[in-house]
């Protein structure tokens, strides 16, 4: 462990950064819930009516316990200015750790068809949209969506495959694209028992429309997953990715590829994918010439943001300003966001690097 200097700390802080991998649900702040829960009148659905009681009720203990703080906050998010409440905090949010560019994953289809919220479609984009633009008016930050199919909903009573909620998912991916604001397809949720194989008739679809295939894999199943998404999914990047260093032969492929993957180190560490950080492999990853961006995944949930996920790149893999520079640029690099964009990004980001190398 490194202790990290005030020149190494405020570089960190101030540096421009992308993040391509948080949830929507899962960045909402303590405050923010509350608010939610005051609005609908749902406050004693809470353990806690402040936002202190509620940030010690955040504190991840286990994955029965992240489960029911996503889905009593999925809950809480009802309207159009919901969503736009939500997205407007990730622009604050964002300005705050100086994140010029965050690509986030949304999961319609649990808000719209499988919760009964009274809830559709369009008033749904049009709470993502309307947010996103006033962060940008406020903040001048840019986001965009990635739509994700959450894999452990796509049983039928039987067990055998109900390919409507990646159907449906698919369809309000497409509509997204239209205004520009969607540019990723998704798998998330469980990977146990819901191989990236049965899902490849949708992204085969999302592919040919131009949306990048972002799955996530190599999370909590190994790396067939990951060669599951790369195979069936024609993966344009992998969400997580870490079990990669598993196998050799992946290693070999993802190398060659250049297949960008989402690393999220403390969501890591809190879901046991790994038992320490100083048995993640995410330096191992980098070293071998892997592809590797860093993100925070469901930042108050674990505790950590973006700022964090760099901090601890410099203080327990020991990563200097360059390192952390050239990490932090492929992130600009990956992003689906449209060229002339990400090329301003860009622009601004190695300007920024050479002033305070």
């Amino acid at each position: 462990m490194t202790q990290l200097s005030d020149k190494l700390t405020n570089f960190i802080q101030q540096m421009p950064k992308a993040e391509i991998h948080i949830h929507l649900e899962g960045s909402i702040q303590p405050k923010t819930v509350l608010e939610l829960a005051k609005r609908h009148n749902k406050v004693g659905t809470l353990p806690s009516d402040t936002e202190e009681g509620l940030r010690r009720w955040f504190t991840f203990t286990d994955f029965p316990h992240f489960v029911e703080i996503y889905l009593t906050i999925q809950d809480l998010i009802r309207s159009a200015d919901d969503f736009a409440l939500i997205v407007y905090e990730n622009g604050a949010d964002m300005a705050a750790q100086n994140i010029r560019y965050r690509e986030i994953t949304v999961t319609p289809y649990t808000h719209t068809d499988y919760q009964n919220k009274g809830l559709d479609f369009a008033e749904l984009y049009r709470g993502l949209e309307n947010g996103r633009v006033k962060a940008k008016e406020a903040f001048g930050v840019e986001m965009r969506w990635v739509f994700d199919v959450a894999r452990n909903l796509t049983d039928n009573e039987d067990g055998s495959y109900n390919p409507t909620p990646a159907e449906k998912t698919l369809a309000y991916a497409l509509e997204g694209k239209k205004s520009g604001g969607v540019v990723g397809f998704g798998l998330g949720g469980y990977e146990v028992g819901y191989p990236p194989e049965r899902f490849a008739h949708a992204f085969e679809k999302a592919k040919a429309a131009g949306l990048l295939s972002v799955p996530h894999a190599g999370e909590t199943v190994g790396p067939e997953s990951i060669w599951g998404s790369l195979r069936a999914l024609q993966a344009d990047r992998i969400g997580h990715g870490v079990r990669a260093i598993e196998d050799p032969a992946l290693l070999a492929t993802l190398k060659v590829q250049q297949i960008p993957l989402e690393v999220n180190i403390t969501s890591n560490i809190c879901l046991n994918i790994f038992p320490s950080l100083a048995a993640h492999p995410v330096r191992q990853l980098d070293d071998r010439g892997l592809f590797i961006t860093i993100n925070s995944d469901d930042p108050p949930q674990f505790n950590t943001n973006l700022v964090e996920e760099y901090n601890i790149l410099a203080r327990e893999f020991g990563y200097s300003t360059a390192g952390l520079a050239r990490i932090a640029r492929n992130a600009f690099i990956a992003a689906g966001v449209e060229t002339e964009v990400k090329e301003r990004l860009l622009r601004e980001f190695d300007a920024w690097v050479r002033e305070n190398r």
